[in-house]
Protein backbone atom coordinates (compact mmCIF):
# COMPACT_ATOMS: atom_id res chain seq x y z
CA UNK A 1 0.00 0.00 0.00
CA UNK A 2 1.29 3.69 -0.83
CA UNK A 3 0.50 6.27 1.09
CA UNK A 4 1.33 9.88 0.52
CA UNK A 5 2.54 11.83 2.77
CA UNK A 6 1.68 15.57 2.79
CA UNK A 7 2.43 18.27 4.97
CA UNK A 8 0.73 21.51 5.49
CA UNK A 9 3.13 23.80 7.07
CA UNK A 10 6.07 25.24 4.90
CA UNK A 11 8.18 25.93 8.02
CA UNK A 12 11.25 23.65 7.24
CA UNK A 13 11.33 22.55 11.06
CA UNK A 14 7.86 21.86 11.46
CA UNK A 15 5.91 19.63 14.04
CA UNK A 16 4.00 18.24 11.07
CA UNK A 17 6.73 17.93 9.28
CA UNK A 18 7.71 15.84 11.90
CA UNK A 19 5.09 13.46 12.60
CA UNK A 20 5.47 12.65 9.06
CA UNK A 21 8.59 11.48 9.23
CA UNK A 22 8.13 9.44 12.46
CA UNK A 23 5.37 8.15 11.00
CA UNK A 24 7.68 6.67 8.00
CA UNK A 25 9.77 5.64 10.09
CA UNK A 26 7.08 3.46 12.44
CA UNK A 27 5.53 1.94 9.27
CA UNK A 28 4.93 -1.67 9.31
CA UNK A 29 5.99 -4.08 6.14
CA UNK A 30 3.90 -3.91 3.62
CA UNK A 31 2.64 0.22 3.95
CA UNK A 32 5.12 2.50 1.50
CA UNK A 33 5.03 6.12 2.63
CA UNK A 34 6.39 8.71 0.05
CA UNK A 35 6.75 12.37 1.03
CA UNK A 36 5.55 14.62 -1.21
CA UNK A 37 7.53 18.32 -1.12
CA UNK A 38 6.11 20.27 -4.02
CA UNK A 39 3.63 22.45 -1.49
CA UNK A 40 6.07 25.90 -1.97
CA UNK A 41 6.38 25.59 -5.35
CA UNK A 42 2.98 25.27 -7.06
CA UNK A 43 1.38 28.12 -8.77
CA UNK A 44 -1.58 29.92 -7.08
CA UNK A 45 -5.14 28.16 -8.31
CA UNK A 46 -5.81 29.34 -11.91
CA UNK A 47 -7.59 27.20 -14.09
CA UNK A 48 -6.69 29.47 -16.83
CA UNK A 49 -2.85 29.10 -16.59
CA UNK A 50 -3.50 25.16 -17.76
CA UNK A 51 -4.86 26.59 -21.04
CA UNK A 52 -1.20 27.45 -22.23
CA UNK A 53 -0.67 24.07 -21.71
CA UNK A 54 0.70 21.19 -18.51
CA UNK A 55 2.42 22.50 -15.88
CA UNK A 56 4.81 20.24 -14.60
CA UNK A 57 4.43 20.60 -11.10
CA UNK A 58 0.55 20.48 -11.23
CA UNK A 59 1.22 17.35 -14.19
CA UNK A 60 3.60 15.42 -10.40
CA UNK A 61 0.96 16.39 -8.07
CA UNK A 62 -1.68 14.89 -9.41
CA UNK A 63 0.42 11.89 -10.58
CA UNK A 64 1.62 11.75 -6.95
CA UNK A 65 -1.77 11.31 -5.89
CA UNK A 66 -2.97 9.01 -8.57
CA UNK A 67 -0.29 6.53 -8.05
CA UNK A 68 -1.14 6.34 -4.14
CA UNK A 69 -3.60 4.41 -2.21
CA UNK A 70 -4.18 6.71 0.21
CA UNK A 71 -2.78 10.21 1.39
CA UNK A 72 -1.85 11.08 5.33
CA UNK A 73 -1.72 15.09 5.45
CA UNK A 74 -0.07 16.54 8.61
CA UNK A 75 -0.83 20.18 8.79
CA UNK A 76 -1.27 22.85 11.35
CA UNK A 77 -4.31 25.07 12.07
CA UNK A 78 -4.17 28.72 10.95
CA UNK A 79 -6.97 30.95 12.12
CA UNK A 80 -9.29 28.04 12.24
CA UNK A 81 -8.62 26.84 9.23
CA UNK A 82 -6.10 25.18 6.82
CA UNK A 83 -3.37 26.84 5.55
CA UNK A 84 -3.52 28.28 2.27
CA UNK A 85 -0.76 26.53 0.58
CA UNK A 86 -2.26 23.10 1.11
CA UNK A 87 -6.16 24.98 0.13
CA UNK A 88 -4.74 25.87 -3.35
CA UNK A 89 -2.86 21.94 -4.09
CA UNK A 90 -6.57 20.75 -3.19
CA UNK A 91 -7.69 23.18 -5.47
CA UNK A 92 -5.22 22.29 -8.64
CA UNK A 93 -6.58 18.61 -7.72
CA UNK A 94 -10.83 18.54 -6.91
CA UNK A 95 -11.80 19.20 -10.62
CA UNK A 96 -8.98 16.87 -12.47
CA UNK A 97 -10.77 13.57 -10.32
CA UNK A 98 -7.24 12.25 -8.47
CA UNK A 99 -8.62 13.05 -5.10
CA UNK A 100 -12.48 11.64 -5.96
CA UNK A 101 -13.04 9.15 -3.12
CA UNK A 102 -9.11 9.21 -2.28
CA UNK A 103 -8.60 7.11 1.41
CA UNK A 104 -7.50 9.96 3.26
CA UNK A 105 -6.13 10.39 7.29
CA UNK A 106 -6.17 13.54 8.17
CA UNK A 107 -4.00 15.29 11.68
CA UNK A 108 -2.22 18.09 13.25
CA UNK A 109 1.05 17.69 15.62
CA UNK A 110 -0.25 19.60 18.79
CA UNK A 111 1.20 20.74 22.34
CA UNK A 112 -2.31 19.63 23.73
CA UNK A 113 -5.53 17.33 22.56
CA UNK A 114 -7.84 20.84 22.03
CA UNK A 115 -5.78 22.43 19.22
CA UNK A 116 -6.31 21.96 15.62
CA UNK A 117 -9.22 20.29 15.80
CA UNK A 118 -11.08 23.47 13.85
CA UNK A 119 -8.57 23.15 10.92
CA UNK A 120 -8.75 19.34 10.63
CA UNK A 121 -12.37 20.09 10.53
CA UNK A 122 -12.01 22.35 7.91
CA UNK A 123 -9.51 20.45 5.54
CA UNK A 124 -12.55 17.25 6.39
CA UNK A 125 -15.30 19.74 4.54
CA UNK A 126 -12.56 20.64 2.01
CA UNK A 127 -12.15 17.27 1.44
CA UNK A 128 -15.68 16.58 1.26
CA UNK A 129 -16.38 17.97 -2.06
CA UNK A 130 -14.02 15.23 -4.00
CA UNK A 131 -15.83 12.64 -1.56
CA UNK A 132 -12.79 11.63 0.15
CA UNK A 133 -13.04 8.97 2.79
CA UNK A 134 -11.48 9.99 5.77
CA UNK A 135 -10.26 6.96 7.83
CA UNK A 136 -8.41 9.01 10.77
CA UNK A 137 -9.37 12.61 11.48
CA UNK A 138 -7.82 14.06 14.85
CA UNK A 139 -4.96 15.99 16.56
CA UNK A 140 -1.91 13.87 17.70
CA UNK A 141 -0.35 15.75 20.57
CA UNK A 142 3.28 15.68 20.72
CA UNK A 143 4.78 14.06 23.90
CA UNK A 144 4.62 10.20 25.66
CA UNK A 145 1.79 8.75 23.48
CA UNK A 146 3.23 10.62 20.01
CA UNK A 147 4.60 6.75 18.45
CA UNK A 148 1.53 4.75 20.12
CA UNK A 149 -1.02 7.54 18.43
CA UNK A 150 0.82 7.13 15.03
CA UNK A 151 0.89 3.29 15.06
CA UNK A 152 -3.04 4.08 15.62
CA UNK A 153 -3.44 6.03 12.82
CA UNK A 154 -1.54 3.87 10.09
CA UNK A 155 -3.47 0.77 11.79
CA UNK A 156 -6.87 2.87 11.13
CA UNK A 157 -5.63 3.78 7.75
CA UNK A 158 -5.09 0.20 6.38
CA UNK A 159 -8.06 -1.50 8.13
CA UNK A 160 -9.82 1.37 6.01
CA UNK A 161 -8.10 -0.01 2.52
CA UNK A 162 -8.23 -3.04 3.74
CA UNK A 163 -12.58 -2.78 3.81
CA UNK A 164 -12.56 -0.91 0.49
CA UNK A 165 -10.56 -3.95 -0.86
CA UNK A 166 -13.51 -6.13 0.25
CA UNK A 167 -16.38 -4.11 -0.94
Amino acid sequence: MRILLVCGSLQQKSGNLTLLERAAALAPAGLELLLYDGLRDLPHFNPDLEQGGSLPLVSALREAVRKSDALLIAMPEYGHSLPGALKNAIDWLIGSGELERKLCAITSSVPIAERGLLGLKALQDTLGAVSARIAFARPIVRGPAFDDELVALLAALQARAAESLEE
